[in-house]
């Protein structure tokens, strides 16, 4: 793993689940009203998942989560789901549920003042990942907000990598900042130092390596030689 060189650091690629927002408190509901309203829908009854199998999968592309979740329903069926708790998850943000972490909004205005590149990195989908900066009132401070296309982005590696395409940067300059292993293959696939989010979803034992941690987002400017 690259080590963290704070004086070359120019893009800060935010994962955005357990690292500026949690969805641990809304997250079995939305999945038991998705899947309930589907049922009735369809007029098959699923079983659902508990509360601690939906955990394990966040942070992992959208696909794989339902076809782990669900595994007995067919590709269609899976999204349709998906596109239910894409569609309750957004309402429960915009009404104010969910919870930020301490600090999100004044350490990216002040990273953002600072003259870095903000991204987003996060295998969320686009309404998902608007919805939690809209609400926080700091979406304007992005620079480049890439999903997974499952096209030609697959993982969030591919993301990574098209950022430093876009700001033509070398893999040094991008810090990947998040809390579950797939941030860090991330950033293993570009060879980009990578921040761990100690206090986000990640499982004991989950993140083997890393650059630098952190226990609360306040430490990010110091990590990044700012305070």
């Amino acid at each position: 793993m690259p080590p963290l060189k704070p004086a070359c650091i120019k893009i800060l690629a935010f994962d955005i689940d357990g690292t500026l927002f949690s969805s641990e408190k809304i997250i079995l509901s939305t999945y038991q009203k998705a899947i309930s309203d589907y049922s009735v829908e369809s007029g098959k009854k699923f079983l659902i998942p508990s509360h601690s199998e939906i955990m394990k999968q966040i942070g992992k592309p959208v696909k794989e989560i339902f076809k782990n979740l669900l595994p007995e329903l067919t590709q269609v069926e899976q999204d349709k789901i998906s596109n239910l708790v894409l569609k309750i998850l957004c309402e429960k943000i915009e009404n104010g549920e969910g919870e930020y972490y301490e600090g999100a909004k004044e350490i990216l205005t002040f990273l953002k003042e600072k003259g870095f590149f903000l991204v987003s990195a996060s295998n969320g989908r686009r309404l998902y990942v608007e919805a939690i900066l809209k609400k926080l009132e700091v979406y304007n401070y992005f620079d480049s907000l890439l999903v997974l296309d499952y096209q030609t982005t697959f993982t969030k590696g591919d993301l990574l990598a098209k950022y430093l395409n876009i700001f033509q940067v070398s893999p040094e300059a991008l810090l990947m900042i998040g809390d579950r292993d797939s941030d860090l293959q991330a950033a293993k696939q570009v060879n980009s130092p990578f921040l761990y989010c100690n206090y986000g979803h990640a499982e004991q034992g989950e993140i083997s390596e890393f650059s630098e941690q952190i226990s609360s987002l306040k430490e990010l400017p110091i990590k990044l030689g700012l305070l």
